[in-house]
Order: C-alpha cells, then sequence, then structure tokens
C-alpha cells in the first residue's frame, strides 16, 4: 500500500543537509538534519550523503515501511539524465556519478535533481503553484536561480543548466557577477548584493548588513536604504518581466531568503512587474508556501517520476 511506501529524500547544501522519509502523496512522515561539512572534500561529503540514506532506510524498515526509491538535490550543474553531478562549488563536486553510487550503496533505484528545479516541482505540484500548469519557481537567496514547471515537470535543458534566470544581463553598467559578466540579475538583487551595495554606499562605517536590515530601514524611512531596496525591486521586476516573455507562465513563486521580506518586497515588486506589461499576461506573484522542505519534497517527487517511468518500462 502506498502509505507502507517511502522515498528515501535528500536536499544537499554547502554547509547542511536535509533529509527526510516522503510518502507518495508529498507527506513527510520522518524529517532529520546532518551537517554537510563541505570542506572536508568531496569524497568524504559523498560518504556522508550515502551513510545518512542507508540509514534513513534502515529506520524506514525499523518502523515498517517500504524504501522504494531515493531522491537526491544538489546545487550547481546536474546531468539529471546521467545522474552526474557535473559542478558545484558549494560542495565541492566535479563529475561525480551520485545517481549510481547510490544505487550501488541502496540498492534502489535513484533520482539525483538540482536544488532549485526540484524545489519548483514541490511548489508547483504541492505549494503554493499548485494547479497552475506552468509555473516559474524562483529562488533568490545568496544567489537567485529559477525552476520552469510545466504540467508537473521541470525543464532540464540540453546541458542541466536551465533555469539560470540570475544570469539576464539587467544592468550593462552594473557591478560584475560572480560569473565574470557585469550587471547580472543576480548582482543586482540577490541577497548578497542587496547588502553589500548598501555596505558600499553607507561607507566604512556600517558593517555587514543583512538584506532584512535594509528592507527595515527603507520601511522605516531611511532614504538610503530605500534607494538600495528599490534598485533591487527594479532589477528584479526586468528578470521576472524577462522570464514571463519566455515563458508565459500563470504563475510566479518566489522562494528563498529575500521572499521572507513578504509585503515589503511583494507589494512594490507586483506594481514594478505590473507596468512592464505590455501583450503579456501578467502573472500571479506569489511566496513560496513549503519554506526549506521543498527541496527534500521535490527530491522525492523526482524520485517517484522516475520510479513511474522505469514501472512502466518493465510492464511493457
Amino acid at each position: 500500500m502506498d502509505a507502507d511506501r517511502v522515498v528515501v529524500a535528500l536536499d544537499v547544501g554547502g554547509t547542511g543537509m536535509k533529509c527526510a522519509l516522503v510518502r507518495p502523496d508529498g507527506v513527510a512522515v520522518r524529517t532529520e538534519r546532518h551537517p554537510t561539512d563541505a570542506t572536508r572534500g568531496p569524497d568524504a561529503v559523498v560518504d556522508t550523503i550515502l551513510d545518512v540514506a542507508v540509514g534513513l532506510a534502515d529506520k524506514a524498515r525499523a518502523d515498517g515501511l517500504t524504501p522504494v526509491a531515493v531522491g537526491i538535490a544538489v546545487p550547481g550543474i546536474v546531468d539529471e539524465a546521467r545522474g552526474v553531478a557535473v559542478w558545484s562549488a558549494n560542495v565541492g563536486f566535479r563529475d561525480v556519478p551520485l545517481r549510481d553510487l547510490a544505487v550501488s550503496r541502496l540498492g534502489l533505484p535513484t533520482a539525483l535533481g538540482h536544488d532549485v528545479r526540484v524545489g519548483g516541482l514541490a511548489e508547483a505540484r504541492l505549494g503554493a503553484g499548485r494547479g497552475a500548469g506552468h509555473v516559474l519557481f524562483v529562488a533568490i537567496g545568496t544567489g537567485i536561480a529559477a525552476a520552469h514547471v510545466v504540467d508537473g515537470a521541470a525543464a532540464v535543458g540540453a546541458h542541466g543548466a536551465a533555469g539560470e534566470i540570475g544570469h539576464i544581463m539587467v544592468r550593462p553598467d552594473g557591478p560584475r557577477c560572480g560569473c565574470g559578466r557585469p550587471g547580472c540579475l543576480e548582482a543586482v538583487a540577490s541577497a548578497a548584493a542587496i547588502g553589500r551595495r548598501y555596505a558600499e554606499l553607507a561607507g566604512e562605517t556600517v558593517g555587514v548588513v543583512t538584506t532584512a536590515e535594509v528592507a527595515q530601514r527603507a520601511a522605516a524611512g531611511e532614504p538610503l536604504a530605500g534607494r538600495v531596496w528599490q534598485e533591487a525591486v527594479e532589477a528584479l521586476a526586468d528578470g521576472l518581466a524577462t522570464g514571463q516573455a519566455l515563458f508565459d507562465v500563470a504563475t510566479i513563486v518566489l522562494g528563498g531568503g529575500l521572499a521572507q521580506a513578504g509585503d515589503r518586497l511583494f507589494d512594490p515588486l507586483r506594481a514594478a512587474l505590473h507596468e512592464r506589461m505590455t501583450f503579456h499576461r501578467e502573472p500571479r506573484l506569489v511566496a513560496a508556501a513549503l519554506g526549506d522542505e521543498a527541496g527534500c519534497l521535490g527530491a522525492a517527487l523526482l524520485a517517484l517520476d522516475t520510479l513511474g517511468v522505469r514501472d512502466r518500462q518493465e510492464k511493457r
């Protein structure tokens, strides 16, 4: 019965892993967190991932549950078809065949996905984009990335790099992005960029300022914070308008740290996006609903999708 079946799901980040046993209906019956400690090197991180996955599978069986698949989400560039973590600065992966390693260790069908794409998958099917059909999930944190989800499936791209909306150029004369080009959306409107911009304009008397603090100061009427916040909102609206021109989605779901600003972000951003719509249909703009569980839930959904494909192939 489905109630007894679970997916071992892991969302791997540079500092920590969010892990869960997830039922086919998208409900997590057990959650855990473990340190990634990427400073130990990629081989050690792989060992930790596999050890945690084995531990979760064993706990599932001890509780009378049946693990049927493994879903793993990692940052960076992911070749989902081959199950290879091609590149990830956060955890040091370079061409790591993580899917095959997991299959060998656990003996279960395994899917490997990109962290933002699986997060978008979860939000589109279980969260804020549920029922929309065409969803663009945009995660705004230290960086900016997106997932385009159509009828419950996220586009991967020819090389596993679809969704890099953070590297749309929005300000040709803007600050240089980590990718090497000037004026990328990520370099102007990410959480890291907003805090950095405020500190630069405020001068040496200001230490590290978080995006939340900039938002609070802007709401309190501080002119400099207001200027920085408005710059970021305008750039983000340009990026989202470009995304809408490309994908024509019904709903844009914003997640990540910046979305925690709530109405301080969404009210001016909706207005700015509205101003940029000409013949394009204006998308519904909403906050993500699943929080930091989205990665695990999406990894589980991806694994179930993979299992479904294999089940159908076996019946032919």
